[in-house]
């Protein structure tokens, strides 16, 4: 249950980072102004992507290659391509695109120009948005 709760969480998550930004990209190639919209946008998306990193954290501790880490040791876990990237590379990965996210949340805030606060989160929540897409497991998610 959890599973599917954090695989469907994670639709959420990837289409509004997707969202953000393409709308930051916007904001910063087309001289706009930032906007109270901008700024509830990019905090949305940090509160979603938490809610994913929890679910994600809930599922990693409860899940089949855990307790196959758990029995058989990190090394057995690393010769094993799909528990490697269950137990290593995706977390890491999602871990890492959250705190970029906190990140370029936090920076933007201390930006005075509008395109200083687009570019801070097109490429703080863009890195983010690679990392996620690089480490989904595609094969399971559809």
């Amino acid at each position: 249950m959890l599973k599917m709760i954090h695989s469907g969480w994670a639709y959420i998550t990837l289409f509004i980072l997707i969202y953000v930004v393409v709308k930051a990209i916007i904001g910063l190639t087309s001289n706009k102004e930032f906007k109270d919209s901008d700024l509830r946008i990019s905090l949305f998306t940090l509160i979603v992507a938490h809610i994913q990193l929890v679910l994600g954290l809930i599922a990693f501790f409860t899940s089949v290659q855990f307790a196959f880490l758990k029995e058989h040791g990190m090394g057995a876990a690393m010769k094993d391509s799909v528990v490697r990237l269950f137990i290593v590379e995706h977390p890491l990965m999602m871990i890492l695109a959250v705190v970029l996210i906190t990140i370029g949340f936090s920076k933007h805030k201390n930006k005075s120009t509008d395109k200083a606060k687009f570019k801070t989160i097109a490429i703080y929540y863009g890195i983010a948005l690679v990392f996620v897409l690089s480490k989904i497991p595609w094969s399971q998610w559809f």
